[in-house]
């Protein structure tokens, strides 16, 4: 691995010099930790967004200490490993490695190996026929080379670097901040809007559409179906916050018989069944454009309304606080059925409905009023993705040994 030498000279050392694998099993009450892409090695319960279940028995989770290096196998490719400042216990799933060597500074090694480059090596080595069956085990993860400046300079590098993206996180941070007031904003204008008058119809979810349909659940392959005669299945989430994403599919095998009846079109409106998140059960999208062949997967409904019914006016109804309420109560109801939209729940819903030349009106009216908020959101959500880019850049310029820490000292 080739880097440019700032001030002093570098040495080069594997993986497999600084760290060794280690088992501690049978420390069940401690506490559990995980790792991610973004935040490294830190307490599974400090994030609302780790939808993955922890089990009962904990009694074959691992012991990690602070300056343990711990590596997700699945997903080492994506950057899921870090250096940990806790001591707690993780998945057996996880490579825990305990330091064997000094005379480095971990917030360095933490860096350098959260770094584009070394990600890139990890993904070289990582085995399995297709990404989502990855796994980087430890004899190959040892063999890589890393670069390493005196301890000094890697704590200048890791002030340098412990300064500059604490910049960049505060500003995403804000960014993040303005994303949900805008969907606050946007919550309160929908929920408004739809406030039903006394002329309105009060009925039930199934009396206002022909039917619903469901899909199936194959075994599909990582990848979009963006060559000739590929079909692809629809994943959860392409319905996510009212809107229709349909890249959000996955592969269907070649030889994969499926009933063309659950085809997917555009004006149809899709309905999550299932989520890791609550909060995202239950949500949904009209169908604007198709770029791909997809069909529905069994985590998905698709409402069929009827001549009456506006199609637009039901999906604005389906992402009111209103409909919300009922989604949770459904859910949190749902005996074995966690984050699982039971159908009979779904038909039962309570809906308020205008004649359809109202119907028409609000929906144009929200679509309308909605449309600055919503470009808003996703300039928004490009700049932090612009800034998270930054970041790693960053962070990698830096451990390699391209910017001269000194001279922001």
């Amino acid at each position: 691995m080739s880097t440019k030498v700032v001030s002093e000279k570098w040495t080069t050392v594997r993986l497999g010099w600084l760290f060794q694998p280690i088992s501690d099993r049978g420390h069940e009450d401690a506490t559990v930790l995980s790792v991610y892409r973004d935040h490294g090695v830190i307490p599974k319960g400090s994030r609302t967004d780790n939808f993955n279940r922890t089990p009962e028995n904990l009694s074959n989770y691992q012991l990690v200490r602070p300056g343990h290096l711990v590596v997700n196998r699945m997903k080492a490719w994506q950057g899921s490993l870090g250096i940990s400042e806790y001591e707690g216990i993780v998945s057996p799933d996880y490579e825990v490695l305990r330091p064997i060597a000094s005379g480095y500074d971990r917030r360095f090694v933490h860096s350098l190996l959260r770094s584009r480059g070394l990600i890139d090596q990890y993904a070289l080595r990582s085995t399995g026929i297709r990404p989502s069956q990855w796994r980087l085990y430890w004899d190959r993860m040892k063999t890589i080379e890393v670069s390493l400046p005196s301890v000094g300079e890697q704590r200048a590098i890791a002030d340098y670097l412990d300064r500059e993206t604490a910049r960049i996180d505060t500003l995403i941070e804000e960014q993040q901040r303005l994303i949900e007031l805008q969907r606050e904003r946007r919550a309160a204008m929908v929920d408004a809007t739809l406030a039903p008058l006394s002329s309105w119809t009060r009925t039930a979810l199934k009396h206002v559409l022909d039917g619903i349909d469901q899909g199936v659940s194959p075994q599909a392959e990582t990848g979009l179906a963006d060559g000739p005669g590929m079909w692809g299945v629809l994943k959860t989430g392409c319905v996510n916050r009212g809107v229709f994403r349909s890249e959000e599919h996955k592969r269907l095998p070649g030889d994969f018989p499926f009933d063309p009846a659950i085809t997917v079109e555009v004006g149809d409106v899709i309905v999550s069944r299932a989520n890791g998140s609550p909060d995202l059960v239950g949500s949904a999208a009209i169908v604007e454009h198709l770029d791909y062949r997809l069909i529905l997967s069994d985590k998905l409904f698709r409402l069929r309304p009827r001549r009456s019914t506006d199609a637009r006016f039901l999906v604005w109804s389906l992402n009111s606080g209103r409909y919300r309420t009922q989604v949770h109560r459904a859910i949190s109801g749902a005996d074995g059925l966690a984050n699982n939209l039971p159908l009979s729940s779904l038909r039962s819903f309570e809906m308020h409905f205008p004649s359809l030349e109202e119907q028409r009106r609000i929906a144009a009216y929200l679509d309308d009023q909605t449309a600055s908020i919503d470009m808003l959101i996703v300039e928004t959500e490009r700049f932090i993705e612009l800034a998270r880019e930054r970041r790693s850049a960053l962070i990698t310029a830096a451990v390699m040994g391209q910017i001269d820490v000194r001279q922001g000292a």
